[in-house]
């Protein structure tokens, strides 16, 4: 009998457990789908860390682009809830004429480049408003960049084959926003996440759009239309200076546990 009524308490300690730790601590993961326009110049060896010079211009080709993350909320006021997004960000262009020197090869002839300005956010933000009609999101980001820059050309007076790349792996410190007005009833809302860098100021992440949600007893699920803007403006980042800007229309889908 006693062991029965010991089990049975432990049992029931843990049920209140599991809803209260289901109550307090939420979970959001999500994905987005968005269709690229790209447009920018990088700069040869000679005007790296020199905002003056010429650059090289290439007529960027449209690309689908991906996004997903995962979120942690949480009711513990001093401690920030966490957001963690993967982007995937490339653009590939190619022109018949070109002479430049990049990473130790002086290209001359057809050249195709390859900017891989694929990054992962990690974000620390605190909920200052959050009911049916207004949430306001505010914090700082660190958005960690694990791209490269390759060029594929022809070097030498024999017009010889060639391939090199720069990796583009440091890191902006961001300060980030994010804001959703509802209209109560409907599911409809609006919404903006911004990341500007402090860092590196020429480079932010924008999107702005509508959403749809619809509630339910365990879940709730956003969907989410809208444009992001995104741009990558460096001198001397990684050894590249550049100018590119990625932008377009997305859409996608969140998951709120």
């Amino acid at each position: 009998m006693n062991k029965t009524l010991v089990a049975t308490a432990i049992f029931g300690l843990l049920s209140v457990f599991s809803a209260q730790a289901a109550t307090v601590v939420g979970f959001k993961v999500g994905g987005d789908l968005w269709q690229t326009d790209a447009a920018g110049t990088f700069n040869a060896d000679s005007n790296v860390g020199n905002a003056t010079g010429p650059a090289q211009t290439y007529d960027y080709d449209s690309e689908t682009q991906g996004s997903v993350w995962l979120a942690i909320e949480h009711p513990i006021p001093i401690v920030p809830n966490l957001k963690i997004r993967e982007n995937r960000l490339e653009g590939s262009a190619s022109k018949n004429s070109s002479g430049f020197y990049y990473n130790g090869i002086n290209f001359d002839g057809a050249s195709q480049v390859y900017n891989d300005l694929s990054n992962t956010d990690f974000v620390l933000y605190y909920e200052i408003l959050d009911n049916d009609i207004v949430s306001l999101d505010l914090g700082a980001a660190y958005k960690k960049m694990n791209g490269s820059l390759r060029v594929d050309g022809f070097a030498g007076e024999e017009l010889t084959p060639i391939a090199t790349q720069r990796d583009i792996d440091s890191g902006v410190v961001m300060g980030y926003g994010n804001a959703h007005v509802g209209v109560p009833g409907l599911g409809l809302f609006a919404f903006a996440d911004i990341m500007i860098g402090l860092n590196e100021t020429g480079v932010h992440d924008y999107s702005a759009g509508l959403g749809w949600q619809f509630d339910s007893i365990a879940l709730d699920t956003l969907l989410r239309v809208g444009y992001r803007d995104f741009s990558f403006d460096v001198n001397g980042f990684s050894g590249s200076s550049q100018d590119m800007q990625f932008t377009g229309v997305f859409a996608g889908v969140e998951l709120a546990f």
